[in-house]
């Protein structure tokens, strides 16, 4: 991941959990550069995609303002950030994927009514376990259309695959439809989540879309039970 990427992201997510709040001064440039030991230009091409997506502000002779943001933009903001994936939202950490599966095959007919597509369509069948740190965290099982997402590359699938949509194929993931669910693991995901065959893991499954409306993903992820939490806002219209 391009450095200027894992600035952004780590500036975006602290301002995301209040650790950077509303007006508040983020530091110099120069400071940043010192910080996350970057050159000028990467922290300020960083800054100005955090200033494109509206989350923060440049005061000419002042600085770098978080912008005060209104509750409802910042909660959809939040959720956006969901979509960014693992990488994006552990910046700060190592994360690791061991590549189980990555192969072409025509789309299960499960899958086809899930990503609807033709019969006839290909997709990518992509399993692999991922760490943060070295700990095991999450199996991911992911369908993805090839027409949608061409020439995917076993490094991509290795590092994060959601940049390579955004950042490659200038795609734009907009939303996701998600089912959470808990079970026991089975043996396979127990020797990959550092667990004991039936502990509990967290189970989410969900269809991504992009913001042409396409979904570009079929996804199951395997959840330690003890690395996953969900957090909801519930809202009541007058």
């Amino acid at each position: 991941m391009q450095k200027y990427i894992l600035i952004s992201n780590d500036i975006r997510n602290k301002i995301l959990k209040g650790e950077y709040t509303a007006n508040q001064q983020i530091p110099f440039e120069k400071d940043l550069c010192v910080y996350y030991d970057s050159s000028k230009m990467t922290v300020k091409k960083a800054l100005d995609m955090l200033v494109t997506e509206g989350l923060i502000i440049k005061r000419r002779g002042s600085g770098t303002f978080v912008k005060d943001i209104g509750p409802d933009e910042l909660e959809r903001m939040s959720v956006a950030n969901q979509f960014r994936g693992t990488t994006a939202l552990n910046p700060d950490k190592e994360v690791k994927s061991t590549i189980l599966n990555f192969s072409v095959i025509p789309c299960p007919e499960n899958v086809q009514k899930k990503l609807n597509i033709d019969a006839d369509s290909f997709v990518y069948d992509i399993y692999r376990a991922r760490s943060i740190d070295g700990q095991p965290h999450v199996m991911e099982k992911m369908y993805m259309p090839i027409d949608l997402i061409p020439g995917l590359k076993k490094a991509n699938v290795e590092g994060s695959i959601y940049e390579y949509l955004e950042e490659k194929l200038h795609l734009v993931i907009q939303s996701a439809h998600r089912t959470i669910s808990v079970r026991k693991a089975t043996a396979y995901e127990a020797e990959y989540l550092a667990l004991q065959e039936g502990d509990p893991v967290a189970v989410a499954d969900q269809i991504g879309y992009l913001d042409t409306g396409a979904a570009f993903e079929y996804s199951t992820s395997v959840h330690r039970y003890d690395e996953y939490s969900v957090e909801i806002v519930l809202t009541r219209d007058n």
